[in-house]
């Protein structure tokens, strides 16, 4: 089963979090095991699990990277423009 990360608002952090805690535990690793690998520092793993909404996102890219992921600014026009070709096919 994949785990999709799907993030349409900066407000939604806590969903976020929730996605990025998935998918360390299913890597089988902790916190600090994860921090460690990932490079950022164990606060930032906990504040980022936690939804809060202040982690920088360079870090966040990081974390990102480390799992196999990326994040993407997308409008919302983009966003929209994307949905309706995707119910045509």
């Amino acid at each position: 089963m994949n785990l999709y990360l799907i993030w349409y608002s900066i407000y939604d952090m806590d969903t976020f979090g929730k996605q990025i805690k998935e998918l360390r535990k299913r890597a089988g690793l902790t916190q600090l095991e994860f921090s460690s690998r990932a490079g950022v520092g164990l606060r930032f793993i906990r504040d980022l699990e936690q939804g809060k909404p202040s982690v920088r996102l360079d870090k966040v890219n990081q974390v990102l990277k480390f799992l196999g992921h990326h994040l993407e600014i997308v409008s919302d026009h983009e966003r929209r423009t994307d949905s309706k070709s995707d119910r045509s096919v």
